[in-house]
């Protein structure tokens, strides 16, 4: 069974910056997209931000300009650079791998915006 670990969530003031990482205990073959999602009390998860394995990105219209999503396949680790946080930001960040056959998920980091 795969685990996804995900670093780098916390605590940050409006207009501040946090960069996550998210890395696979071993190797994954044929991953079709690797992504971050997340979650704010009462609300649904949503996606934030994809990366295909083509390198193609797809974002929330909320975080478009602000975050970036990247990844880095010899070390199985998606990042998500997120800029100009805003407070509506707040909400735990789970990241996401998924195959034709497979889905995984990382148990989530909290990321918290101050106002």
């Amino acid at each position: 069974q795969v685990q996804l670990v995900e670093s780098g969530g916390g605590l940050v003031q409006a207009g501040g910056s946090l960069r996550l990482s998210c890395a696979a205990s071993r190797r994954i073959f044929n991953i079709n997209a690797m992504g971050w999602y997340r979650q704010a009390p009462g609300q649904q998860r949503e996606l934030v931000a994809v990366i295909t394995s083509g390198g193609n990105t797809n974002y929330a219209y909320s975080v478009k300009g602000r975050f970036t999503v990247s990844r880095d396949n010899a070390k199985n680790t998606v990042y998500l650079q997120m800029n100009s946080l805003k407070p509506e930001d707040t909400a735990v960040y789970y990241c996401n791998v998924g195959g034709d056959d497979y889905d995984y998920w990382g148990q989530g980091t909290q990321v918290t915006v101050s106002s």
